[in-house]
């Protein structure tokens, strides 16, 4: 399970224990994000390698499957256009098709960490990217909570404010980097889901069925925002147990 831009593998702590009674469930904080280290530059090649590299150190039997949401749903393809021999499909969670993720935008050039003096503080200004206006309490607290740490200098976010820069990229983010030129690449299965409220319109979701053809779904989260872990959790797993299975009982085209 790969986590969107700014966030961590907390994200999916509510949603991996409602999947584990029938899987292995495995989710990393990528470089520059939640507890792990930090590079000089970063690429979604780099961190298509990190999202195998886990898989194998947490011991998944077979090939996994790759669920990625919003900057991890670009890590998800490229993972699947690089590697995809190595899985048994793929299922991206409202990304964009062309357009550089919101959290690439919004925190562009910001170059060095911000500082809070109190932990009350900075969980204050915990907000999504896109904002949201629905977040259930309990998991906004805990996913705020796993995205902060305490230095000498006081509380900061947990990720590497240089990580969007175009500077810090190996491969910058030119145009050919865009899912619209991943998806007809992929061989594999692909399942798409796009939340109802969320980044991905109506029109673009048609986009994405003609570039899939019968690959895999491509499935509605209802009334869901951009981040459906944090809105509509249920909603959520039961999509991604309904694709899994699925998968589990049709063969590979």
């Amino acid at each position: 399970m790969v986590h969107g831009g700014s966030a961590h593998s907390g994200w999916w702590d509510h949603i991996a224990p409602l999947l584990a009674g029938s899987y292995r469930v495995v989710a990393l904080d990528l470089t520059g994000h939640g507890d792990s280290d930090r590079r000089p530059r970063y690429g979604l090649t780099a961190w298509a390698a990190e999202v195998l590299g886990a898989a194998a150190a947490a011991g998944i039997s077979g090939k996994p499957t790759v669920i990625g949401h919003s900057m991890g749903g670009w890590v998800t393809a490229t993972t699947a256009l690089h590697f995809g021999d190595q899985l048994a499909g793929i299922v991206i969670i409202d990304s964009t098709l062309r357009d550089e993720p919101d959290e690439r935008s919004r925190f562009r050039g910001r170059g060095r960490a911000s500082v809070y003096e109190s932990r009350e503080t900075i969980l204050s200004r915990f907000t999504t990217v896109p904002e949201q206006a629905v977040l259930l309490p309990y998991i906004a607290e805990h996913v705020a909570a796993e995205s902060i740490r305490q230095t000498d200098d006081g509380w900061q976010w947990k990720f590497d404010p240089a990580l969007f820069d175009d500077s810090f990229f190996d491969e910058g983010w030119p145009e050919e980097l865009t899912l619209a030129d991943h998806l007809p690449h992929i061989s594999g299965r692909v399942a798409f889901l796009r939340a109802e409220q969320g980044l991905v319109p109506v029109t673009m979701r048609e986009e994405v069925k003609a570039l899939l053809g019968h690959r895999g779904p491509v499935v509605d989260l209802p009334d869901t925002g951009h981040h459906p872990m944090l809105d509509q959790p249920l909603s959520l797993v039961t999509a991604l147990r309904t694709v899994l299975a699925q998968w589990e009982i049709t063969p590979p085209q």
